[in-house]
């Protein structure tokens, strides 16, 4: 049997969730900014211990590597990273982006008509996004990148497909592309560890492991510092 604690902290949502054999067994959320450091460890100890194990039954840590928030990236890998150090367990990275993707096309409550492509989109601030486009298998069509959201952003696509966008970056977006009838959004979309669930079990089943004393998340873009406003 393979036991991966799943953790997702790219977006405003702190999630951990533990897996058995590439099925949830429990996990626990919070979508509030902020909360990450506060939250992470006590859910991890809570989904651990409450469901029978101890730390060492773990196999692998999987995590939510970016893009996304600076500081919640960070805050995530770090977590799992020092987990593996100390538990001598492999780590496992999984691109956000893409775990948004499988999320959408393994919940059995959101129908996708055939030949829909799938938009993921994290707010990256002002009318920025992080995004890539997927097929309804989850394998990409277009590359993770940031962009800056305008009428003309999506046009080629969405001229011959019809395209399902969701994320915390899309609410902005279908104010901007909600006129095309080939955009749909899905709104209130929150991302969650569950996610992770069916990458995770592939990459542990083919030993596709990070080194843990090198790793870094996928940033996309460098960290710039707000400037204070106090005198």
């Amino acid at each position: 049997m393979s036991l991966i604690l799943q953790i997702e902290t790219a977006t405003t949502s702190c999630s951990v969730a533990l897996a058995a054999d590439g099925k949830v067994l429990a996990f626990k959320q919070v979508n509030e900014r902020n909360k990450h450091a506060e939250v992470i460890t006590l859910f991890t100890e809570e989904l651990i211990t409450g469901n029978g194990y101890t730390y060492q039954d773990l196999d692998a840590i999987a995590v939510s590597c970016g893009p996304g928030s600076y500081t919640g990236l960070r805050i995530g890998v770090s977590t799992a990273k020092g987990l593996c150090f100390a538990l001598d367990k492999p780590l496992i990275a999984i691109e956000t982006l893409e775990a948004m993707a499988y999320g959408v096309i393994n919940n059995n409550a959101i129908k996708i008509e055939e030949g829909t492509l799938l938009c993921p989109m994290i707010d990256a601030r002002r009318m920025e996004v992080y995004c890539a486009v997927f097929n309804s298998n989850g394998e990409k069509l277009r590359a993770t990148s940031a962009d800056i959201i305008d009428e003309n952003g999506f046009a080629n696509l969405l001229k011959d497909h019809k395209i399902l966008f969701f994320g915390d970056g899309a609410d902005k977006c279908e104010a901007v592309l909600g006129s095309n009838a080939n955009a749909s959004f899905l709104l209130n979309f929150e991302n969650s560890a569950t996610y992770l669930t069916q990458k995770a079990i592939e990459k542990f089943s083919e030993k596709d492991f990070e080194d843990v004393a090198y790793f870094e998340p996928y940033y996309l873009k460098d960290f710039i510092a707000g400037v204070s406003k106090k005198s």
